[in-house]
């Protein structure tokens, strides 16, 4: 018998990546503060909240696999969120120009009956080109991109924004990584495959 399967996310574009593996899932909301803990790195923040967010639903689900992932990024020692605001999204952008940002990407894997997890994290960097203020705000007017940590979407006009992007997974930075995603499914017995 097959486990259920249910990704601890609202997220669209979560949900949208991890269609891509052809399992049948469910998507439930967390109810679990994002706050950065004092002196807590991004990359312990975001892997954190991966499990925090799988966690929150494991009574919930108590048969299922859950997916929980969190996505946090930083510039110059800066934690960049989801922005909210235009003018915050200005802010962001204006600090990334010419700059990398490191997207801190991590995915948890929890066996809610047992409460075996696993977690793991990608990073990828991402180089902004030189951006004066008239095109992060014609960037702005084409893709609202409140919603997105950095104020952008790579996966839309985003791209126009960068040099380069440095990653071992490109669907990490859309906010699951797949590659980490689909090996953690199979050592919980769920294969894209078969």
């Amino acid at each position: 018998m097959t486990r259920p399967l249910v990704l601890c996310s609202t997220s669209r574009y979560r949900r949208d990546l991890l269609a891509r593996l052809r399992l049948p899932f469910d998507c439930a909301a967390p109810e679990v503060d994002e706050s950065p803990w004092p002196g807590e790195s991004v990359a312990a923040l975001s892997e954190r909240l991966a499990l925090a967010k799988a966690r929150a639903l494991a009574s919930r689900f108590p048969g299922a696999i859950l997916i929980g992932s969190d996505q946090a990024a930083s510039c110059e020692g800066v934690l960049l969120g989801k922005p909210g605001t235009r003018e915050r999204a200005v802010e962001q952008l204006s600090l990334a120009a010419g700059r990398a940002v490191e997207f801190h990407t991590a995915v948890a894997v929890l066996d809610a009956g047992s409460g075996r997890h696993r977690i793991e994290r990608d990073l990828t960097t991402v180089r902004f080109r030189a951006l004066g203020q008239d095109a992060i705000e014609r960037y702005l007017a084409l893709e609202p991109s409140l919603d997105c940590a950095g104020s952008f979407k790579c996966e839309g006009l985003g791209i126009a924004l960068f040099e380069a992007i440095d990653t071992r997974d490109p669907t990490a930075l859309v906010g699951l990584p797949l590659i980490a995603t689909a090996r953690l499914l199979r050592e919980f017995g769920l294969d894209a495959l078969g």
